[in-house]
């Protein structure tokens, strides 16, 4: 039998921002704003959903603000918590990306997973940390510590690389090594040469390691940082390294796309990802 899965990526803009309320307003606000579309994916059936990068807040990297760091939480937390009654009531797995405390000055970029059955399964704290041009990122987050993990959901292997992520091919290979057959990368990112490089990598990762990815990128202008325009773009690309579902440019969306899981075997007994590794050859340059 054919393993069709039914997945969704939600992209959004700012429903309120630094100005309008407090913290805590700003990110009730956002959540609220998901709601429908997260009941929608649960109506249409999908059985994978994937949220933008720290899906409940501003992108509020462009300034060096410590005020945000109160907008981070424990994970599992009280938006985890949230997001599995979700889970639970539609049968669908969410990844719920959102700003982890783990202690005092102990701060990640961090995605949950979150079983069918709204099990907490695990999280991906993003490993490759930006700081440059407008992504002051080392201020709010340290790198992760958790490797490259894959978790066994009810319905497929998945993987999480989060935004920035996206410019190293060296995790992307070993989310494959490690069994994943779709990786997911909740982003935000702006338009410039991100835009070009966002319709490259991320294909070519799903080429190189014959899995399925969904990339996630939120919509908008952000006040008052106004490092640009996010260009939702939200997409869908297969072990051939094909686009086959992409969101619009400018709308808060919810984008849905079926996919056969078989594809991967038939990809990968044409291209020996694996096999035809030789990773002695470079291992010395691993280590510099």
């Amino acid at each position: 039998m054919p393993r069709i899965i039914k997945s969704g990526l939600i992209q959004m803009s700012l429903p309120m921002t630094e100005g309008q309320g407090s913290i805590e307003e700003i990110k009730e606000a956002m959540v609220q704003k998901h709601i429908p579309l997260i009941e929608e994916a649960g109506r249409q059936g999908v059985q994978i959903l994937c949220l933008q990068e720290i899906f409940n807040t501003p992108y509020f990297c462009p300034g060096q603000d410590k005020a945000w760091y109160a907008s981070a939480e424990a994970v599992p937390g009280p938006t985890t918590e949230r997001m599995a009654e979700y889970a639970k009531k539609y049968s669908m797995v969410i990844i719920v990306p959102v700003y982890e405390r783990e202690a005092a000055g102990f701060l990640y970029n961090t995605a949950a997973v979150i079983d069918a059955d709204g099990t907490y399964l695990g999280k991906y704290r993003k490993n490759h940390i930006p700081h440059t041009s407008g992504f002051w990122e080392k201020f709010f987050f340290k790198p992760g510590n958790l490797g490259y993990p894959v978790f066994q959901t009810k319905y497929a292997k998945v993987g999480v690389y989060i935004c920035y992520d996206r410019h190293f091919p060296d995790g992307a290979r070993v989310l494959g090594l490690n069994g994943a057959e779709i990786v997911y990368n909740p982003s935000a990112t702006v338009a410039g040469l991100s835009q070009y490089l966002w319709k490259l990598e991320q294909p070519a990762h799903a080429a190189a390691n014959g899995y399925f990815m969904g990339c996630i990128n939120r919509v908008g202008e952000e006040k008052p940082w106004n490092l640009g325009k996010f260009y939702g773009s939200s997409y869908f690309v297969d072990p051939r390294g094909q686009i086959f579902a992409q969101a619009s440019e400018e709308k808060d969306e919810l984008l849905v796309a079926e996919f056969d899981l078989d594809m991967i075997e038939e990809v990968r007994s044409t291209w020996q990802f694996f096999r035809d590794r030789r990773p002695e050859t470079y291992e010395k340059l691993v280590e510099l």
